[in-house]
């Protein structure tokens, strides 16, 4: 029910809450069903002068609305993840008007997406229900989001790089796994040696290449930057004999780009070779930031290269280097004197 009825002595009352401001007023009416004909009219009328004249839509409509109008210009990745999440995670809150939904209606949900759920995916269903219902505020269609919930905490997993000393073994896999599509290898390359997202590479074109300064410049990003990235001897030395004038780098037998996850079977293939757990696609590209932060790059210029707009962003992708500090460790026990206490014995 979207309000509640009750007596003051003899007459009837309705009590709501709409978009965070509470609404208390007399039917004047002693008879119930009156009473509650008048509410609902009251209701009704409230929902309406607060979405600026527009009736509030129910949630499942809202992300038809947002796939309608934001989709054609957010990334590929972006509307699958709102689309599956309309599709199958709206659960009872579908039918509900979007300024109805609750804390607790909230919370309810997301304890039933936990049911057969890793913590981590909750999350994410959380974000998306904040992007929707965000949206709705900037269209006029809510004064303000009517509720707030926290994201959960979650267990941090150690996330893997691609180790140096298994690189080139790991890459003849993948050529090995890939040899009726050598573009799959070529875009894996990308990946690793641009930190190239696998959307980027999958539409990576020859005439972004700039030969001459040694260059890439992907020109469809998530972010829509154009930010040059140089291109390591070793890529150059590869795409050198299949260099061409224009056209997709990756493309398919047909000419037509890689579809999404189209890396994930080699890469899968490559890691059971070579015994490289947790490398995808993704972990390529924090295997590149990684890389040239151990190879003394300052944050700023990882930042610019993988088109982060927030260094935090960046940071988010480098993973600890142990090596430096068991160096470190190293050098403090030099100078503490445990290395010739260990000499003398």
């Amino acid at each position: 029910m979207t309000f509640a009825l009750f007596k003051i002595k003899k007459i009837w009352h309705y009590r709501f809450q709409l978009a965070g401001t509470r609404v208390q007023r007399s039917t004047r009416e002693r008879n119930k069903a009156r009473a509650e004909a008048a509410a609902t009219r009251a209701y009704d009328e409230e929902v309406v002068r607060t979405n600026g004249g527009k009736p509030v839509p129910q949630l499942a409509a809202l992300f038809r609305e947002w796939l309608l109008v934001r989709g054609p210009v957010s990334s590929a990745a972006h509307v699958r993840s709102v689309d599956t999440c309309m599709r199958l995670h709206l659960y009872d809150l579908g039918a509900m008007p979007v300024s109805e939904i609750t804390a607790r209606h909230i919370e309810l949900a997301r304890n039933e997406h936990l049911a057969a759920r890793e913590p981590a995916t909750a999350n994410h269903w959380l974000r998306i229900m904040r992007l929707i219902t965000n949206w709705a505020v900037e269209q006029g269609m809510l004064t303000r989001r009517p509720w707030n919930v926290a994201m959960l905490s979650t267990q941090k997993r150690p996330r893997k790089i691609l180790p140096l000393d298994v690189a080139m073994q790991w890459l003849d896999a993948i050529d090995c796994a890939g040899r009726r599509s050598p573009a799959v290898s070529t875009a894996i390359r990308f990946m690793f040696g641009l930190g190239l997202r696998e959307s980027e590479a999958a539409s990576a074109r020859w005439e972004w290449i700039d030969w001459e300064r040694r260059t890439y410049t992907p020109g469809i990003t998530k972010g829509k930057e154009a930010e040059p990235v140089p291109m390591p001897a070793w890529l150059v030395d590869y795409l050198q004999h299949r260099r061409q004038a224009e056209g997709l780098i990756t493309a398919r037998k047909d000419g037509s780009q890689q579809p999404p996850g189209f890396a994930r079977r080699p890469i899968a293939t490559a890691n059971a070779h070579c015994k490289t757990k947790g490398i995808t696609p993704h972990r390529l590209r924090g295997s590149f930031a990684t890389l040239l932060s151990e190879a003394g790059v300052p944050i700023q210029t990882i930042q610019k290269v993988m088109r982060h707009k927030s260094p935090s962003t960046t940071m988010a992708y480098l993973e600890k280097n142990l090596d430096i500090a068991v160096r470190a460790q190293q050098q403090i026990a030099d100078k503490i004197g445990f290395a010739d206490e260990a000499a003398a014995t």
